[in-house]
């Protein structure tokens, strides 16, 4: 104990630090990156090869996460490209994207914030390369996808989420006024 420290001081320290000690420290670490399923089909080759190249793209993105085991996640974007030349379909990939993540000490909406944004974001520089691997085997050029806004993503699906709720709350109350 040092000259200007009381033994209030002292007992008030001791408690802080044991209080920390005790609550589970925040945590966050992404333990291993894979593809979990990949499909490519090239229908209408080679004849699409012999089309001047100009693709209408189709995209269509789908996150999901699921509680592997104690406080690791799996969080998986999922992307499905569908390209035509001149309506011929040139192509349709669909690629898989996974991640396992350890999360520890986060909870409730910060949790799903983290699941639902921080992680889709980690994931998806790893998914234009797949793509990009895949399309080079099929011998199509690179698709060179945009960033993803998996903030306005996730505050959309929120949005979605508070006006079903509202609705369904709205339903039962008018079936129990009947």
């Amino acid at each position: 104990m040092s000259e200007n420290e009381t033994p209030a001081d002292s007992i008030a320290e001791n408690t802080e630090a044991q209080s920390q000690q005790e609550r589970p420290q925040a945590g966050f670490a992404m333990e291993r990156v894979y593809v979990k399923d990949v499909s490519f089909e090239s229908p209408n080759s080679p004849d699409v090869f012999m089309q001047p190249w100009k693709p209408k793209v189709v995209m269509d993105l789908n996150t999901k996460h699921k509680l592997v085991r104690d406080n690791v996640h799996e969080v998986a974007v999922t992307i499905t490209l569908t390209v035509k030349v001149e309506e011929k379909t040139a192509y349709i990939l669909e690629v898989q994207q996974a991640a396992l993540f350890v999360i520890q000490g986060i909870e409730g909406m910060q949790l799903h914030h983290t699941l639902g944004v921080v992680c889709p974001n980690l994931i998806f520089p790893y998914l234009r390369e797949s793509i990009d691997n895949v399309l080079a085997k099929g011998s199509f050029q690179p698709m060179m996808l945009a960033p993803v806004n998996f903030e306005a993503i996730f505050a959309q699906a929120l949005e979605k989420k508070k006006q079903e709720m509202a609705q369904a709350s709205e339903e039962a109350q008018d079936s129990t006024s009947h």
